[in-house]
């Protein structure tokens, strides 16, 4: 075979490849953004569980599943990422559906606990299927397409939500899960379609199993991000709590805010990190991330400072439009970042550590960041941009305090441990 035809066949190969993760990611984008919005209202009226009930069951699944991320996506990198990825689309499509059966907090509890632990899984053995399959300069872009992807997959999900909300019943909330599981069970089909990648065995002496919990630099990353992430709540819970409590602009701003970050990351994601090429650039975004989100708070603390409806929702605006482009530069630095120091062969278990940064800042975030900010009121929210600030411009240091361990530590031979960092 010529080199041509090998170019043009490695081409074909790469862009099918694109295109099954796109066309995966979508498929059980979609369910989620329609589980989302109904969840809450079908484990309350349909399950008859109380508001308390679902925040802690919740709370308790997603700390299960933040620490079982780690020992599976070890499992990813040993038995091969693409069959962990599908193994675990499978057990999440079963857990959504486990979901039409329960009625009481004890089931619930059990399968949120499993679902929280697949969905953990899922995304760490994705990465590393990912990783395994799309070349180290082109894994940022193909990361934004399929944010992109998803966040359409949300919207449009959201929307057959909002049907299933307005009908109120137990049929339509029904047809919401089961569209949910249908689309993981075509997510774990159309992974499965994708070329088998060989798992790295484990080597005799090797030292610990799970590295990472020993890797200093990158724990201290993971919890920058995770410091990041607690912009997460914002738009969801902070903001319609603010606007309404604190501010002059109508209820509805919240929704449109929501419509306003969906689309744009929808739209520019892509462009946002095509500059990230390598470890400098993706520092330097992060650090500006921070910088931009202390801008973003200081703009919407003004907007308690009564100074009517429209020039509130104009600050409004321009709050949110700092706040989506400080994730988007954010999101884009992150992914390089955890990837590029991931060793080849352990990329599984340090996404899965890396990854905790989401549900952390999901069941931790909401408590810390209503506190601050419904309760400390402006100064809370420049205390929280001062914490956006100094995670952004503390994660160059921390990079480069990982680069400098991994250049003392070489790359062990077969049968040495492998050193700590």
């Amino acid at each position: 075979m010529t080199k041509t035809r090998r170019a043009a066949r490695t081409a074909h190969t790469s862009a099918r490849t694109h295109r099954v993760l796109l066309a995966a990611q979508l498929g059980n984008s979609v369910g989620d953004g329609a589980f989302y919005v109904t969840s809450a209202l079908y484990f309350s009226r349909v399950v008859g569980l109380s508001a308390a009930q679902i925040g802690a069951g919740l709370a308790v699944a997603w700390g299960i599943g933040s620490i079982a991320g780690v020992p599976l996506g070890h499992l990813a990198d040993r038995r091969g990422p693409r069959r962990s990825a599908v193994l675990l689309a499978l057990a999440t499509s079963v857990a959504v559906a486990s979901f039409l059966l329960i009625r009481s907090f004890v089931p619930f509890l059990l399968a949120a606990a499993v679902y929280a632990t697949a969905q953990s899984g899922l995304a760490a053995a994705r990465q590393a299927l990912l990783a395994g399959l799309v070349e180290p300069g082109a894994r940022v872009g193909t990361l934004a397409r399929l944010q992109a992807t998803l966040n359409a997959g949300l919207a449009v999900g959201a929307a057959l939500g909002g049907l299933a909300l307005s009908s109120g019943t137990r049929t339509a909330y029904f047809a919401v899960f089961a569209l949910d599981a249908l689309g993981f069970l075509v997510c774990a089909l159309l992974l499965r379609g994708l070329p088998a990648l060989p798992g790295t065995p484990a080597v005799p002496g090797e030292g610990p199993r799970l590295v990472v919990l020993r890797d200093r630099p990158y724990a201290v990353l993971t919890l920058l991000n995770a410091l990041l992430l607690l912009r997460l709540p914002l738009l969801s819970l902070v903001l319609p709590l603010w606007i309404v409590g604190r501010t002059a602009a109508p209820g509805w701003t919240a929704s449109a805010l929501f419509v306003l970050n969906t689309g744009a990351v929808m739209l520019f994601q892509v462009r946002a990190a095509r500059s990230v090429t390598g470890l400098p650039e993706a520092t330097r975004v992060v650090g500006r991330s921070g910088l931009l989100m202390l801008a973003s708070c200081a703009v919407f603390a003004l907007t308690a400072a009564g100074l009517g409806p429209w020039p509130t929702v104009a600050f409004l605006v321009l709050g949110a439009v700092l706040q989506v482009v400080a994730e988007m530069w954010h999101s884009a630095g992150s992914w390089q970042i955890g990837l590029a120091l991931a060793p080849a062969d352990r990329i599984g278990q340090y996404q899965g550590f890396y990854g905790t940064g989401v549900p952390v800042a999901r069941t931790l975030g909401p408590l810390l960041v209503t506190t601050l900010l419904i309760g400390w009121g402006v100064a809370g929210w420049l205390v929280l941009g001062g914490i956006f600030l100094a995670a952004g411009l503390a994660t160059g240091p921390a990079v480069r305090w990982a680069e400098r361990a991994r250049s003392r530590a070489a790359a062990p031979v077969a049968g040495e441990p492998v050193k700590a960092y």
